[in-house]
């Protein structure tokens, strides 16, 4: 078990709810300009997507409650989702569900994050992860980092 009492696990389809939760209240904590419940809709397709194509789907559970979900895929050490319920934030469960991720891509992992996300950029570098190219988000158009981690 993971410290501070949270246990991990595969994302089951009766976490699907609290999960698509997670996702939307977090993302729309961080951007609160943007609806994020107008593109729930949007992510449950996407996990849908990252499920057929091989990704995994990992959950993060405090006692009983959904505190943050990861998705990285073994084959191509993508990680596509990592969130973290808002008030489960600052807590070090980001860092567990990326060590998660690291344990199923041991290799490499690699990853898009938005450059004005000065928060998420700072996590992922103190983790390892080094900037590698300058991209833009196909949905938002928005300038994205492409960021990898290399054992």
């Amino acid at each position: 078990m993971p410290p501070g009492g949270v246990t991990l696990r595969p994302m089951q389809r009766a976490d699907r709810a609290e999960a698509l939760d997670v996702w939307t209240i977090s993302w729309a904590a961080a951007y609160p300009a943007i609806d994020f419940a107008t593109r729930r809709a949007w992510m449950e397709n996407r996990l849908d997507e990252l499920e057929a194509a091989g990704a995994q789907v990992r959950i993060a559970l405090d006692g009983t409650s959904i505190a943050g979900l990861v998705t990285v895929d073994p084959a191509t050490g993508y990680l596509d989702q990592l969130v973290v319920a808002t008030t489960h934030q600052r807590k070090g469960i980001a860092a567990i569900l990326l060590e998660d991720a690291k344990r199923i891509s041991p290799r490499s992992i690699t990853l898009h994050v938005n450059q004005d996300n000065a928060r998420a950029i700072a996590f992922y570098r103190k983790h390892g992860f080094v900037v590698s190219s300058e991209t833009v988000n196909e949905r938002s158009g928005a300038p994205t980092y492409a960021m990898r981690w290399v054992a």
